[in-house]
């Protein structure tokens, strides 16, 4: 199986999901709805996937999102309620009838009720628990105590777990008559009497082996598992290396409390990714959505980094007016200075990119630091020859006669080069290694570092080449 869990195949997932319903079935569905044509507009429902209902949905607003909710049956109603973002779904939960809400927390998965339920306002987390059953309350504020994004927080209850004294026929048995509102009846989970985990076993285990057959001779005893309070990460990294379907979850002791099925992994991915790319976009993550993020929201998620880095580019202005004597003497020297503060910090944030993905998906290790630095070394030598080859023949073309500045851009670049490229590479796993996120050390704080030591080692080379005081 291919790997389904990499950041990329979860954006062409989105963007294939985001293209399902064309804009002409949206406008005519919206039509129907506004023209309030129900019995035509059930029709149509009646053809469409849960994803697409949901999309649909958030487009219409007040009443009518609740009269199309009203409209499907009530397993398909559940299934869409799981699509629909915290928002609509607090939205028909204010009003919906108390019986209609009971309905749906006892059809939605836990791991899915208990996700809405942390977007939620304490008010209509008190209606919604108030309107389930004691057995799903006891289990909804259980899941709710595991820390946030932990496996626990992310797992489900709705697992199928078998005895290893249980025959193939009695397996098949017990599936047919338990297996109608799991998760999942691919895979099965072996436990003793005290809820222990002891093994798996597959139906394709099962259907190639003869009824006699005991479990404890098919299943397989060595379990790839998390315990509750494993990071949300680390477990979407055991589904990309493992290339599994679900994953079973143990409390401290070994015993099965839960399940995480690759639907929940491939949002943890999607979450995960988009939080590093708010990161390493000098900004704190936010988990609403763009268009439901207040103004004020944004401006805070975003002036605390851009306070750090404009204060920590004022050592780059100290840096220039030291020098002024040099720009006094030799004005062109500074025509070259964007271009090597340019090059700088587009070479780290190269190498930050790559080594920030590779921790992201296992490929590279804290441990593997000094493999990374000689093979950025290495990069950082062929790249910036390359361009201090062709910079040198374009800058001598340029200005004949300054044979001397010419080489100084060029030495300088070529350093900037290789400092960017070590700088790049190494932060992020120095964060790593502090127990912090490599995310923060991307392009916008590389950037300002690397401007700064580019700006004096490139005076300092045109000290000493072009002798200036």
């Amino acid at each position: 199986m291919e790997n389904l869990l990499s950041s990329d195949v979860t954006f062409r997932f989105k963007m294939v999901k985001n293209e399902c319903m064309g804009q002409n079935e949206m406008k005519t569905m919206t039509e129907l709805a506004d023209a309030r044509d129900f019995r035509r507009l059930k029709e149509w429902l009646a053809q469409m996937q849960e994803a697409d209902i949901a999309e649909f949905m958030e487009e219409v607003t007040g009443e009518k999102a609740v009269v199309v909710f009203r409209m499907l049956p009530k397993e398909l109603a559940t299934d869409v309620f799981a699509f629909l973002p915290a928002a609509k779904q607090q939205e028909i939960i204010d009003r919906i009838t108390d019986a209609e809400l009971q309905a749906v927390i006892e059809d939605l998965f836990v791991d899915d009720a208990v996700d809405m339920l942390e977007e939620f306002p304490a008010n209509v987390v008190k209606r919604v628990l108030k309107n389930a059953k004691p057995d799903t309350r006891e289990m909804i504020n259980l899941f709710l105590q595991y820390p946030a994004n932990s496996a626990g927080s992310i797992m489900t209850a709705e697992y199928l777990a078998l005895k290893k004294d249980m025959t193939v026929e009695e397996a098949f048995a017990y599936i047919r008559l338990h297996g109608v509102d799991k998760e999942t009846i691919y895979t099965c989970y072996v436990t003793d009497q005290r809820r222990k985990l002891e093994g798996v076993v597959t139906v394709k285990d099962l259907l190639m082996n003869p009824y006699e057959v005991r479990l404890e001779e098919i299943m397989d005893s060595h379990v790839i598992k998390s315990v509750t309070t494993e990071d949300q990460e680390q477990v979407a990294e055991k589904f990309t290396r493992y290339d599994l379907l679900s994953l079973p979850v143990v409390d401290g002791e070994n015993r099965l409390v839960g399940i995480v099925t690759v639907d929940d992994v491939v949002d943890v991915m999607e979450q995960e990714a988009t939080e590093d790319f708010e990161k390493m976009a000098a900004m704190v993550p936010s988990e609403r959505p763009y268009l439901q993020t207040s103004v004020f929201l944004l401006a805070k998620n975003r002036i605390m980094w851009l306070l750090i880095l404009m204060l920590s580019s004022m050592i780059t202005g100290g840096i220039l007016a030291r020098y002024e004597n040099a720009f006094a003497l030799i004005p062109l020297l500074v025509t070259f200075i964007p271009m090597l503060t340019d090059t700088g910090g587009n070479a780290g944030s190269q190498s930050s990119t790559l080594i920030i993905r590779g921790m992201a998906v296992g490929e590279i290790e804290p441990g593997d630091v000094f493999r990374v630095l000689w093979k950025e070394l290495r990069v950082g030598m062929i790249v910036g020859g390359i361009l201090g080859l062709v910079n040198y023949v374009q800058l001598v073309l340029r200005f004949p006669g300054n044979e001397q500045i010419c080489l100084t851009v060029v030495l300088s670049l070529f350093a900037t080069v290789l400092l960017a490229k070590t700088v790049g590479s190494v932060l992020p796993m120095a964060a790593r290694m502090l127990r912090l996120d490599p995310a923060i050390m991307a392009a916008p704080l590389i950037t300002t570092i690397v401007d700064a030591f580019s700006l004096v080692i490139y005076f300092k080379i045109a000290c000493r080449l072009l002798e200036l005081a």
